[in-house]
């Protein structure tokens, strides 16, 4: 199923990865990959009814941009499987296969313009300008252990918000629901609802009331189990603060809840 939005294409294909189509052709890939869900293999945990892609053994190659927030969502087969030959890929400063206890490839030595980020910067690829972002847990904040320890520290990550065909997109990342992303001017958010160690659906469905979005998509849910959550019952919770929202499930319905 695709969402559309003000002539932007949107397919959340699984996990954290989702396709961006501007209405010029352009195409944008966030986070591809793991847990089979580019490669058909992804069965859902537990639940039939958990949303999955339809089973596919390849994808077109036709990303101009690809973006990877961390080490966790660091997937060179999915890259492979999505960028066409002349495809920039723009990855977070502190991804780094030696430190990754998967078989992925070093980042530069990927067949495709390679640009490095810090979670301050911008940047103009594909003709997609990029800005990014910090995204981490807070040591103090709801993911913390009682020594402060979290999955995602300051550093180890970015949050991307994007201008793509002239619609702002913002994907945070493996992130809590940070007070500063509140400030950002977003036309689609796709929401981080997974709870355990990123933002729950209630974190989320507060930011998306402050940042006051046009749409909300949630993404990143019911993949794996530590990320099980009820995405209807966030649908509705924004559309009752007067926030439009849409869920992209593997029923192919397509689910619009307003207030």
């Amino acid at each position: 199923m695709t969402i559309r939005h003000d002539g932007l294409l949107v397919d959340w294909l699984g996990y954290a990865t989702t396709r961006l189509e501007a209405s010029d052709g352009t195409v944008v890939y966030l986070d591809p990959g793991r847990y089979g869900v580019l490669s058909g293999e992804w069965t859902s945990p537990g639940d039939s009814d958990l949303p999955h892609p339809a089973p596919q053994n390849d994808y077109p190659k036709d990303g101009d941009l690809v973006c990877v927030t961390h080490d966790h969502h660091y997937d060179t087969d999915a890259i492979q499987r999505v960028a066409s030959q002349e495809a920039t890929v723009v990855v977070y400063e502190g991804v780094d296969a030696a430190n990754i206890d998967r078989d992925v490839t070093p980042v530069d030595e990927l067949p495709y313009e390679i640009v490095r980020v810090t979670d301050e910067d911008h940047l103009s690829a594909a003709g997609v300008d990029c800005w990014t972002v910090a995204a981490y847990n807070d040591p103090d904040g709801p993911r913390a252990d009682a020594d402060g320890s979290v999955t995602h520290p300051p550093g180890f990550g970015c949050g991307f918000l994007l201008s793509v065909g002239d619609v702002t997109v913002f994907w945070p990342g493996d992130s809590d629901a940070l007070d500063g992303f509140a400030e950002l001017d977003v036309s689609l958010f796709l929401a981080n609802i997974g709870g355990t160690v990123v933002s729950d659906r209630h974190e989320a469905a507060d930011l998306a009331e402050r940042m006051d979005p046009d749409l909300v998509l949630p993404v990143h849910y019911n993949t794996i189990d530590i990320l099980t959550t009820d995405s209807g019952a966030f649908a509705a919770d924004v559309a009752g603060r007067g926030v439009p929202v849409v869920l992209d499930e593997k029923s192919g319905r397509r689910n619009q809840f307003r207030s």
